[in-house]
């Protein structure tokens, strides 16, 4: 297996590092152009996929790397939830959505594989304890009080 020494050479950074190129692209066309909420907040998404694979591989565990791979998956999911909005405003046409909608999921299967490989690698720092919650209500007399 080749050894990754910079974020630049993971694909799914290469694969995000296009789809930011897209949702450049067609949020800058004609109408959709014009709508500057969707076209901010499609873009926005877009380089958080991007950054957040970056930022991850940079951040000096394998536990973090994955808590930021799962920001990026996250964010592939709001830019792939936009597209939908843009394909029924007919800002983008079903063959463009069609190939937005498969770099996303390329996207998102190279994201879970790379999840996969480090939650299965022998660095046990990326296995993290479940979160306890332990929540204390306020009680008088032995009844709940009104929160």
């Amino acid at each position: 297996m080749t050894t990754v020494k910079r974020f630049e050479d993971l694909r799914v950074w290469q694969s995000a590092h296009e789809l930011v190129r897209i949702a450049y692209e067609v949020s800058g066309q004609q109408e959709f152009g014009r709508d500057f909420g969707l076209k901010d907040q499609i873009r926005r998404a877009a380089v958080s996929v991007m950054s957040n694979i970056a930022e991850g591989f940079n951040s000096g565990s394998d536990a973090e790397f994955v808590r930021f791979l799962g920001f990026a998956r996250r964010s592939n999911s709001e830019v792939l939830s936009q597209c939908y909005i843009a394909l029924d405003m007919n800002y983008i046409s079903k063959e463009r959505f069609q190939s937005i909608y498969e770099k996303a999921n390329l996207i998102e299967r190279q994201i879970n594989s790379l999840i996969s490989y480090l939650s299965h690698s022998k660095n046990e720092a990326v296995k993290e304890p479940p979160a306890e919650y332990i929540i204390d209500f306020p009680y008088d007399n032995e009844r709940p009080l009104d929160l």
